[in-house]
């Protein structure tokens, strides 16, 4: 007799599930289509990253983007699917690109509410070493009644309607958190290629063991930066001391704090006096990711949600994990800008 307990019958996608917070929001549906788009631009994406070597897609296009990072194929293959994903879910009308100068303006015919900044592959010079890699996007209204342009992306992070990543890795997962909710998480189940709801109202670590950040860029660090890491592997309390883990590809980075706990930091230094990440499309989204599971985001002098945005590719410092972790962070910057 086959075990029929093995496959569920009544799972919940990722379509049912917001549909169904849809319809206790009272919404119109709009932004079902949209969260419905994005994934379909993911799975094509992950399809892509699982055979870029045999479908060639590996390698420098011979191009550097707006922000100066080298463009791969893959880059190109992920920011085409998104943004024409996007456009065709007749629910947007801006939309920022890490590999676009300028907004993208939807054509008025195809036209919707939303505004979505997106980084279509986050961690891409990972790509070829076959590290995981990710999407990360960012969910706003639209606020004001002008014609759609770049300006209304610059939003702080607390006007998010929703935020989260893809992460390509040893499976494809989706992290989606929303301003009426928290965080879920879900997985690809390739078999019926839907996601599959796995982890409900995630909640981070108060605390954790793991500090996270480039090392190799000790030279340039400030003084609250060093002494901070110093506290973390030489504990003068007698504690344990923490771990050091770094990927390199924000999505996988942020992703091991989110289940693991612990500290994320890619702060301020003297050859990056106004950090390197950028604040639409990998800052804010993790923030709010970070924040909705209890966590804390900040630059160091202020949470990240709360930046008003100048520019559509501004670069701003970032601290996100555990709130203890964070705090302790945070004490010391305090202890430092009072000197």
């Amino acid at each position: 007799m086959t075990d029929r307990s093995t496959f569920d019958t009544n799972v919940i996608t990722m379509t049912r599930f917001v549909m169904e917070e849809g319809r206790r929001a009272k919404g119109t549906g709009e932004f079902t289509q949209l969260l419905n788009s994005l994934c379909t631009a993911i799975k094509a994406i992950s399809t892509a990253v699982r055979k870029a070597g045999i479908a060639n897609l590996y390698g420098i296009a011979g191009s550097t983007n707006v922000t100066g990072d080298q463009v791969k194929k893959l880059d190109i293959l992920s920011n085409d699917l998104v943004i024409n994903m996007l456009k065709s879910s007749f629910s947007t009308c801006v939309i920022v690109s890490e590999e676009n100068k300028d907004a993208v303006i939807v054509e008025s015919e195809k036209r919707g509410k939303y505004i979505v900044c997106v980084d279509p592959l986050d961690g891409s010079s990972n790509i070829d070493c076959l590290v995981s890699i990710g999407t990360i996007f960012a969910i706003y209204r639209k606020m004001s009644p002008d014609e759609p342009s770049g300006k209304d992306a610059l939003q702080p992070g607390r006007n998010l309607v929703a935020a989260g990543y893809a992460l390509y890795g040893s499976a494809t997962m989706l992290v989606l958190a929303t301003s009426a909710g928290g965080v879920n998480c879900f997985m690809l189940d390739p078999a019926i290629g839907e996601f599959i709801l796995v982890d409900r109202d995630v909640k981070i670590k108060k605390k954790g063991n793991i500090y996270s950040l480039n090392e190799g860029y000790a030279k340039y660090f400030d003084p609250a930066v060093t002494e901070y890491l110093k506290k973390k592997k030489f504990p003068e309390d007698g504690s344990s001391p923490y771990g050091g883990r770094y990927i390199g590809s924000m999505v996988a980075d942020v992703h091991r704090t989110l289940v693991y706990g612990g500290i994320f930091l890619y702060p301020a230094n003297s050859k990056s006096p106004k950090g390197k990440l950028r604040l639409l499309y990998e800052c804010n989204p993790m923030a709010f990711v970070i924040e909705k599971a209890g966590g804390i985001a900040t630059t160091g002098h202020q949470a990240i949600l709360d930046i008003v945005p100048e520019d559509i590719h501004q670069r701003v410092p970032v601290v996100l994990g555990s709130p203890d972790d964070v705090k302790e962070y945070l004490e010391i910057v305090k202890k430092h800008s009072a000197k």
